[in-house]
């Protein structure tokens, strides 16, 4: 359960990764394991960055987030349609940050229930003050923190395509779910997770 993570802000250097999931789920799927798969991403560069260090990087947050999905949800993220596909990537990132997960059910799937599709400023700053009284370690953290927080919170809705644009006021786009995921996901008891997308209660 996603509750029983502890807060963290590595989220803020880590993007959607998107493309990274798809071609390391693609891997797996052929029956490459873990290592061999970080192996590639070394030697071949199949992520496309510079250094070795950003490889290894990068393949161990892609291998981190494909483990929090089961086989089904592996090869819909590989082979589904663009659009699923993404809203997979957003769930296993939801399954693998807790604070993530959070504002989608405190704040997207309210947004969504109170039919008030623009996501502010406010809205994220509202949610980190909440969090702030709730965790000693999340009130820790700096304000730069809480920036870079937002940045990439914005980056990775608009990337799902669940948000509109990156600018003030962001229309939310309430996400339509295949309904074998929409299934799969109430009969293996992550439901909240699909009401966090959809705005369900």
């Amino acid at each position: 359960m996603v509750e029983k993570l502890e807060y963290k802000s590595t989220i803020k250097s880590r993007p959607f990764l998107y493309k990274e999931m798809k071609k390391a789920a693609i891997l797996l799927n052929k029956g490459f394991r873990e290592f061999e798969i970080k192996d590639i991403a070394k030697k071949d560069n199949i992520f496309q960055v510079d250094t070795e260090t950003r490889r290894s990087e990068i393949a161990s947050i892609v291998l981190q987030r494909l483990k929090a999905l089961d086989d089904f949800f592996v090869d819909r993220l590989a082979n589904g349609e663009i659009g699923t596909s993404k809203q997979i990537a957003v769930y296993a990132i939801m399954k693998t940050d807790r604070l993530f997960f959070e504002f989608m059910h405190e704040v997207y799937r309210e947004k969504i229930l109170l039919r008030d599709f623009i996501l502010q400023d406010k809205d994220f700053n509202m949610f980190f003050d909440r969090k702030k009284e709730q965790s000693e370690r999340v009130a820790s953290w700096k304000d730069y923190t809480f920036y870079k927080l937002k940045q990439v919170y914005i980056r990775i809705l608009y990337e799902a395509g669940l948000i509109k644009n990156q600018k003030k006021d962001r229309e939310i786009i309430q996400p339509i779910i295949d309904e074998e995921v929409a299934c799969h996901l109430r009969e293996i008891g992550d439901t909240q997770y699909l009401n966090a997308l959809i705005g369900e209660m």
